[in-house]
């Protein structure tokens, strides 16, 4: 395992579902390279990785989201719907818990970390330059099959 400097990044990421059942990408700015993803974070600390989904939501868009219960063990979090782990060079691995979020509005707040945002059905998604991962966890929220 790989990590970073103060070992790996775990993080929150909500993948944002729409009224009209389109999934919210954001074109995030990064010093590497700019690509799309869904909003998502690091945990705080004390901070749970639901909660820092939530939080990353509203820093990043301005939205709150409903993250409702699904299949799963007794305990598992609220709309949760995947993890996924890659490495990211010299920060080392990033460790996302992914949930699904349902949104009321399309209205964003801008925020310094993205330049661009998109709201997409699973068909659309396929156009769009993103990470193998994120259009995985948008299948899964728009419960379609998953792209490989």
């Amino acid at each position: 395992m790989t990590t970073g400097p103060s070992g790996p990044r775990l993080a929150g990421r909500a993948v944002v579902l729409g009224p009209s059942g389109r999934i919210l990408l954001l074109h995030h700015r990064g010093p590497h390279r700019p690509f799309w993803a869904t909003p998502g974070g690091g945990l705080e600390p004390g901070e749970s990785f639901e909660d820092a989904a939530r939080r990353e939501l509203r820093e990043e868009t301005g939205l709150s989201g409903r993250f409702a219960g699904g299949p799963g063990v007794d305990g598992t979090p609220p709309g949760l719907i995947g993890y996924e782990e890659h490495p990211a060079g010299a920060k080392g691995l990033h460790m996302n818990f992914a949930f699904v979020a349902d949104v009321d509005s399309r209205r964003l707040v801008a925020c310094d970390e993205w330049d661009g945002a998109r709201w997409v059905t699973g068909e659309e998604l396929g156009a769009v330059e993103c990470p193998l991962n994120v259009r995985q966890l948008a299948a899964i929220a728009l419960g379609e099959a998953r792209p490989r």
